[in-house]
């Protein structure tokens, strides 16, 4: 896995002035070629010797002249930091030494060749690594890099040159650089040097292959150099612009923005925008707004708006939703943000009533576009006509009666009014009839019920009544009053229906990734990570989900829903192809669509981790643009929490490892340590023995010592077996009643015959039950308890073993007096090779107690160790009676 980004930036975006996350970081300035031989390396030295006569302090990390005359030049006068040298069987071989170039911290450090992978043995597998810690330490670094380096760029250098890009950059570390100069040369000048040999091919990578240095492969790499060159350039203007305010365009480079909607004309102004793109040879970007009036957009609308984004996504553009009140004045301010110079958008064939009703968008654009310049693209008749005022007024059926019945409970109201109040006065009744349907029924029930009230006010209540003359002209404003009213207030009513539903569903989108968010962030293991996962989409799709990742060099199920466990052929085909081109296949999209699931790649800023795939019931649909908007937030979450599993499992690795080798040198020195005293002894004995020069006395003697020692070598070639044995799971216990008092004996008689000089104590509980262990096991407890009792007590001092009854359990206790243990070292007396450090303190491996350990939870026992009050150590093991486990 790609190492973690230090820089803090992401594919795409630099850091512009005053914009470091750390502004004590060193800056880092890239020099940029299409191949080797082009002078990336001297533009370096060049701009470094200025800089030094400038008085900066500069010092060459590492620079590979490659013995040409002219390089060695350029460097002869730059203070070098010696290379640090590795011994390799066939040669010495050299890296540059990240720890001289630290301490001696110059201002300025020239590092050549930033793709280069480290010799075995360095700080770092990768050399942009090491400059990643002089950036850190707050030094600037110069450094070289071919464009064919880079990691995004593999496919292509492949498909030009045929060769496989060996020593790939992640994208990140050139994204994150402050400058990127590019040393540019025409090809039939650089194949010129190269028959002339001054160009220094490498001994892998692309420039080795035979057609590599053709013109045509040349002139691709170098267009691919300077557009990339030309993409970082338009991103820092961009930066600057945004930094200071500056609401642009700046013409310096041509930028295409598409605007489109659910309007049948979308697709043909994604197509047009298309070529207009290719023509200009720009970006371009296909923005869909979503306003509050988006809420009543029915399933055909939706679905002809799935199917126009995912035209552009096909044809290459970059797809942007975008959210606002007022949809013109949204796609403005992205254009104004995002530098944009030309806007495409439809003008379809409304009438001039909805227009008025609605407002123009196109207008709205053309007055306040500025310096940005519009594209209006008009409807055709062979286009599929938009119902227009089926839209604007979509509401059920009943809504409309509904309206209808209100007016007329309003003019029932009205009527014992009649006579009583002015008539005027029956207006606000009237318009309270339209407040409550434009808050309750719609926009087109509330227009209704505007024009139904005029209608039943001049009806009913003006003279002459029950007919629509009037005969006092006056009315007429009256009339026309409560119609503009009625239909401001349903209008103004209905836009704040939608803006609140808009909320509820923005507020449902963040709902449910906070909750997801939720769910994956109080987890650590890998597999629960990917079961929530799974379950979120599941409550929030009613579609069926499987995550597949990567392992050994295969995708493999690693969760999945129950339907979605065994993948056919087509649906495997489709997330291999996901994964290995980071875009979405399959169900709904251009590629393999036969598919019955849809595959979504996870990806992270350091590369791809897994594929997500999702399939809709059989009644279901395609998804639609904004359940694969909250789809795709899903797999961005699932992809980073897939990347924190991970880390943690290689931290974990790293750390179990760090243990291991701590544990090897632990126990070969504790070894080493323990068999040097008695091989000696047994050496020195057999040797005086084999003389046959010693008195019988002696060499009685002798060989008791001898016997002694060996017997010291198999306990303890007997406890590493024992540990050995309990790790690797291969202890079986053999559970038999047991006496207490049985256990105890057999114990003691060992560890006299080990130590006959150490006086033991017992004070056992008279009626103490059976015991539900395996007897020579937890013999073998006992003895290591008391042999540890002896090693940390005086000879004189008395050990004591204890055993009474707590409870269901009997608790057995070793007693010493001896100096005790340090409270911070109570529990790790049980680890593996571990000993308390104390003066002149005896010597041993630190297996003892680890193994008795061991063997009483294996028995699902508890040991523990304590301080005696008067001075010593008390070490305790808890034990379950036999009558328990029979019962249980």
């Amino acid at each position: 896995m790609t190492p973690s980004n230090p820089l803090g930036v992401f594919p795409h975006s630099t850091r512009g002035e005053g914009e470091a996350a750390n502004p004590q970081r060193g800056r880092l300035k890239v020099y940029l070629g299409y191949a080797a031989g082009v002078g990336k390396t001297s533009a370096m030295l060049s701009a470094a010797r200025d800089r030094a006569e400038a008085g900066v302090d500069v010092a060459v990390g590492v620079v590979n002249t490659h013995n040409r005359p002219e390089m060695e030049a350029l460097l002869s006068d730059l203070p070098q930091i010696p290379l640090r040298k590795i011994l390799s069987p066939e040669r010495v071989q050299t890296e540059m030494d990240l720890d001289a170039v630290l301490n001696r911290r110059p201002a300025l450090v020239l590092v050549d060749e930033l793709a280069h992978a480290n010799l075995p043995g360095s700080r770092h597998p990768r050399r942009y690594q090491d400059v990643l810690d002089l950036l850190e330490a707050g030094l600037d670094v110069y450094t070289t890099l071919n464009i064919q380096q880079l990691e995004s760029l593999g496919d292509v250098v492949q498909q030009i040159t045929g060769g496989i890009v060996v020593d790939a950059l992640p994208d990140f570390v050139l994204d994150g650089a402050d400058e990127i100069e590019l040393v540019d040369l025409p090809p039939d000048e650089l194949l010129e040097r190269l028959r002339d040999g001054k160009v220094h091919l490498p001994p892998e990578g692309p420039e080795t292959q035979p057609g590599f240095f053709r013109k045509g492969n040349l002139t691709a790499l170098r267009e691919l150099a300077l557009r990339r060159t030309a993409a970082r350039v338009d991103v820092q203007m961009r930066d600057y612009m945004a930094a200071r305010d500056i609401t642009g365009p700046w013409a310096a480079g041509e930028r295409i923005l598409v605007c489109v909607s659910s309007h049948p004309l979308a697709e043909r102004l994604v197509r047009t925008g298309r070529r207009l793109a290719g023509d200009l040879d720009a970006p371009w970007t296909v923005a869909f707004v979503e306003t509050p009036g988006h809420v009543r957009m029915r399933p055909e609308q939706q679905q002809r708006l799935n199917q126009t984004l995912l035209l552009a996504e096909q044809m290459g553009a970059e797809v942007v939703r975008l959210t606002g009140v007022n949809a013109a004045e949204t796609l403005l301010a992205y254009a104004h943000a995002h530098n944009i110079t030309k806007l495409v958008v439809g003008k379809p064939r409304w009438p001039r009533w909805v227009e008025w009703a609605r407002g123009s968008i196109t207008q709205q654009i053309l007055r306040k576009s500025g310096s940005v310049d519009v594209f209006i693209i008009g409807e055709t008749a062979a286009e599929e006509k938009s119902p227009s005022m089926r839209v604007f007024l979509h509401s059920p059926a009943w809504r409309y009666a509904a309206a209808a019945v209100l007016v007329g409970g309003v003019t029932l109201l009205g009527v014992p009014l009649h006579g009583r109040i002015e008539p005027t006065n029956l207006v606000m009744i009237y318009l309270t009839a339209v407040v409550l349907a434009a808050l309750f029924l719609g926009r087109g029930p509330s227009m209704l019920a505007s024009l139904l009230s005029v209608l039943a006010f001049d009806f009913f209540f003006i003279r002459p009544t029950l007919t629509l003359s009037v005969a006092d002209t006056e009315y007429l404003i009256t009339f026309a009053g409560l119609l503009l009213v009625g239909l401001v207030i349903s209008n103004s009513a209905a836009l704040v229906r939608e803006q609140v539903e808009q909320l509820r569903k923005r507020e449902a989108f963040t709902a449910a990734i906070n909750a997801l968010s939720r769910d994956l962030t109080g987890l650590s293991d890998l597999d629960e990570m990917l079961r929530a996962v799974i379950r979120r989409i599941q409550t929030d799709f009613s579609r069926d989900v499987v995550l597949l990742l990567p392992e050994n060099n295969h995708l493999k199920v690693a969760a999945a829903s129950p339907r979605l466990e065994k993948l056919g052929e087509e649906e495997m085909t489709a997330a291999l192809w996901a994964f290995q081109h980071n875009r979405e296949t399959g169900l709904g999209t251009s590629t393999l669509p036969q598919a019955a699931m849809r595959c979504i790649p996870l990806q992270t800023v350091h590369g791809l981790v897994g594929v997500m795939g999702v399939q809709p019931a059989e009644a279901q649909g395609l998804l639609t643009a904004d359940q694969r908007h909250l789809l795709e937030s899903f797999a961005s979450l699932a992809a980073l929490a897939i990347e924190r599993a991970r880390l943690a499992q290689q931290a974990s690795q790293t750390q179990v490892l760090q243990s291991t080798e701590k544990l090897q040198a632990a126990l070969l020195h504790s070894i080493s340590h323990e068999l040097r005293t008695p091989l000696v002894t047994i050496t020195g004995a057999l040797s005086s023995l084999a003389e046959g020069e010693a008195a019988p006395a002696l060499q009685r003697e002798l060989a008791e010592a001898a016997y002694g020692e060996a017997r010291r070598m198999n306990i303890l070639v007997g406890n590493l077996l024992d540990m050995s044995r309990l790790e690797s799971g291969a202890f079986r216990l053999n559970r038999q009643p047991s006496d207490l008092w049985d256990l105890a004996g057999v114990a003691l008689s060992q560890f006299g015959e080990r130590h006959p000089e150490r006086q033991v104590l017992t004070d056992l509980a008279e009626d103490a039950p059976l015991l539900d262990v395996d007897m020579a096991l937890m013999v073998q407890v006992l003895v290591n308890l008391l042999d540890n009792a002896a090693k940390y007590s005086p000879v004189p001092a008395p050990i004591r073993l204890l055993g009474r009854l707590e409870g269901e359990d009997v608790i057995l206790s070793v007693a010493d007096e001896g100096v005790g243990i340090p409270p911070e070292d109570l529990e790790r007396v049980f680890d593996k090779f571990y000993r308390v450090q104390t003066p002149a303190g005896p010597s041993g491996t630190g297996l003892g107690l680890a193994i008795a350990r061991g063997i009483v939870e294996a028995h699902g026992g508890r040991i523990w160790a304590q301080n005696r009050p008067g001075g010593g150590t008390i070490i305790s093991i808890q034990l379950a009676r036999w009558a328990e486990r029979q019962v249980g």
